[in-house]
Order: structure tokens, then C-alpha cells, then sequence
């Protein structure tokens, strides 16, 4: 695998203590992800959970008419499979590789036990927990109240905090399914931010030209959650330990 990598390149990884790093090294195994790799399906059983690095995930909930909708997105903030520290053991969303990258594997059995020596480790994934859930109960909210510039505008934002450039890969088709309406509707609105010097979009591939005016088109649903998770995904160890 071309590059250098290291489990610190996920935050979370990044904030464990070295006595809890020492003890995960010899479990967490380097994968590469593909766009559009299943990594769990709705009520199954994780055997694995994923540690994100310079991939991105998307959290998917499915209808029984195949339509979807994405409710959250994971990236090197986070992890996908909160359900093995949880207690829920199986997830009730489908996590889907959104964009192409790398992410440290883990047995679901090892994270649980982690998790239930408590200190700093279980700290750590309850705060991503609550960040989780304040990104899918905003991305409801923003679904069902804001307009597809807005919600395509929170959707971009969201893939830059994760991605080391300013280029995000995905079809208009894509984004139409995790953001649940029409492609065309994804289509007329790209449109838009093009016109409007924001954004160049390429054959599946978007560029985003002015992050300020973006952010400014957007709705308030990006900046509450990045606040949000600014605020609970503290890296630094003491300031945890305080904050407990």
C-alpha cells in the first residue's frame, strides 16, 4: 500500500492513551476502500468495525422500496459501527464507501472490551456517539426544511472537513440518493453553485472554488454540528479527563 500510514490519522484513534494504542496495535489491520464497498448492511451482525483515515463512509437507511437516504456521514473523525459499544450489536443503517481512501479495521469484540474497561477509550467513543447523533438528528432536520442548494451545500462542506483537498468525488446521481430527491433537482442545483463561481463539476468529479461562499449558501445545519463536533471530539487527553 503506496503512502505512509499510521492509526493516528483517525482522531479518534489519535486521542486513545499509549497504554490503549499498545494494546489495539496488534488487532487494527490497514484496509483500502473502494466508492460504493459495502462495509455493514442493515440488522446484521459487525464483525468489524472501521477506523476512517482518507476514505469517507456513508450511513445509509434504506426503504423497502429501495429508495434511500443518507443519515450521516463518517470520516477520520469517527468510526462506523458505534453499535458494538452500544449494546445494539447490529446497526440499523447500511454503511456504504462514499469516497475512496483508507480506514484501520478492527474486531467489534476488541472495541466492546475496550469500551467496557471504561477511562479514557469509553469517554472517547460516548462523545462520538453523541456527535453521531446530533449529525443524523440535523440531517433529518435539514431534509425535510431546507432546499436541495442547502442540503448540497452541507453535503460538500461536510466531505471537505474529511478529505485532505479541495476536490470530492461523486456523481449527481450519488448525491441525489443520499440526499434523498431527484437527480434532476441535484442537477439544476449544481448548476447554480456553478454559475455562481463556487463550484466546477466534472464528470463525477466537484471542486469546490470558494469555501466561503458556500458556507454562506448554506443553512445553519452545517455549522451546528461542526460546533457540535468541534466541541465533543476533543483530541488532547487532559482536557478530556477534565471535562469527565
Amino acid at each position: 500500500m503506496g503512502g505512509i500510514h499510521a492509526p493516528a490519522q483517525n482522531h479518534l484513534l489519535a486521542g486513545v492513551s499509549i497504554t490503549t494504542m499498545n494494546q489495539l496495535r496488534p488487532h487494527l489491520t490497514l484496509v483500502q476502500l473502494r466508492p460504493g464497498q459495502p462495509l455493514s448492511e442493515s440488522g446484521r451482525h459487525m464483525t468489524h468495525v472501521y477506523f476512517p483515515t482518507t476514505s469517507i463512509v456513508s450511513l445509509l437507511y434504506t426503504l423497502s422500496d429501495g429508495s434511500t437516504s443518507e443519515i450521516a456521514v463518517v470520516g477520520n473523525e469517527g468510526l462506523v459501527g458505534v453499535s458494538a459499544f452500544m449494546g445494539g450489536d447490529s446497526m440499523l443503517s447500511r454503511a456504504v464507501v462514499q469516497s475512496a481512501g483508507y480506514a484501520y479495521q478492527l474486531p467489534a469484540r476488541i472495541l466492546t472490551n475496550e469500551f467496557q474497561r471504561g477511562g479514557l477509550m469509553q469517554r472517547l467513543l460516548l462523545r462520538y456517539a453523541q456527535a453521531l447523533l446530533t449529525q443524523t438528528a440535523q440531517t433529518a432536520v435539514c431534509n425535510r426544511h431546507h432546499s436541495v442548494d442547502q442540503q448540497l451545500c452541507r453535503r460538500l462542506l461536510l466531505s471537505l472537513d474529511r478529505l485532505l483537498s479541495n476536490e470530492v468525488l461523486m456523481t449527481q446521481e450519488l448525491i441525489a440518493n443520499m440526499l434523498g430527491v431527484r437527480r434532476e433537482g441535484i442537477t439544476e442545483a449544481a448548476g447554480r453553485l456553478q454559475s455562481a463561481g463556487m463550484i466546477e463539476y466534472r464528470r463525477g468529479r466537484i471542486r469546490v472554488l470558494d469555501r466561503r461562499a458556500l458556507q454562506s449558501r448554506c443553512c445553519e445545519c452545517y455549522a451546528i454540528v461542526k460546533a457540535e463536533s468541534d466541541r465533543l471530539l476533543m483530541t488532547d487527553t487532559n482536557a478530556l479527563m477534565m471535562a469527565s
